[in-house]
């Protein structure tokens, strides 16, 4: 399976901080995807490049039958004990160990931008019913708030060619599939509070941070919090992280 360096990397090494650091969804958010996928009883739902599960977590009240595939083995570990409802499985976007047309729905949630866009599409529209349904899901946090932007300005000028949401070059292969419908974009507000560990568990938590050599990223850390304490004021204790979540959402041809 071709994984991304930075993500075979960091994210083997970093599965605890992303699972205490990475935000959860918002419940509007997880509403929003169960009525436009069609997440419920009867319906198969993957949940793709599936982490340690925290969009998976918040679908298994609706009654589905989750499948979630995941290609870091320490990742996927921290899955299969957290969300036992959900059948946990070895494998990429680009090769989805499921048969044609066998699922309703699919969801990414903080993955698609690591994909190859077009092989990815070709297999997700190879294993959903015809009319299925695809759904995008990412809290990326608010620029717009002064700490947050310079945050991320620390965290760029030490990027790898790791790729991003950001960049918007997940949405080429999009643009050039007549597989699906065009994206629909929906989008929430929501706030995590953290404490000083939860605030280190999140930003390195990043698949390049989580890399670093040590010291390296001790260092890019401590930055971050000065940042934030600043921003909090002298002596805070918790801090608030802004977001935009964006949902996308397509639909198989």
């Amino acid at each position: 399976m071709s994984i991304h360096e930075a993500a075979r990397t960091g994210f083997s090494s970093a599965a605890d901080a992303y699972e205490r650091g990475r935000p959860s969804y918002p419940a509007e958010v997880v509403r929003a995807v169960v009525e436009r996928l069609g997440v419920g009883p009867g319906a198969t739902v993957l949940d793709l490049g599936a982490g340690t599960g925290k969009l998976t977590r918040l679908l298994t009240p609706f009654g589905a039958s989750l499948v979630a595939v995941e290609p870091i083995r320490e990742m996927r570990d921290k899955l299969a004990a957290i969300v036992p409802e959900a059948r946990a499985i070895e494998g990429t976007a680009e090769a989805i160990q499921l048969a044609d047309r066998s699922v309703d729905a699919v969801v990414v949630a903080q993955a698609f931008h690591w994909f190859d866009g077009d092989r990815a599409l070709a297999e997700i529209h190879r294993i959903l019913r015809t009319g299925g349904h695809l759904g995008l899901v990412w809290n990326r946090r608010d620029e717009s708030v002064p700490w947050v932007r310079e945050s991320t300005a620390v965290l760029d000028a030490r990027a790898s060619d790791a790729p991003t949401y950001r960049s918007g070059a997940w949405r080429a292969a999009f643009d050039r599939t007549p597989a699906f419908t065009p994206l629909e974009e929906l989008t929430f507000d929501t706030v995590q509070e953290v404490d000083a560990a939860g605030l280190d568990d999140r930003f390195g938590s990043v698949s390049y941070v989580a890399a670093m050599p040590e010291a390296e990223r001790a260092a890019l850390l401590a930055e971050i919090r000065r940042l934030a304490t600043e921003a909090h004021g002298p002596g805070a204790t918790r801090f608030r992280i802004p977001y935009r979540t964006s949902l996308y959402v397509c639909r198989a041809r």
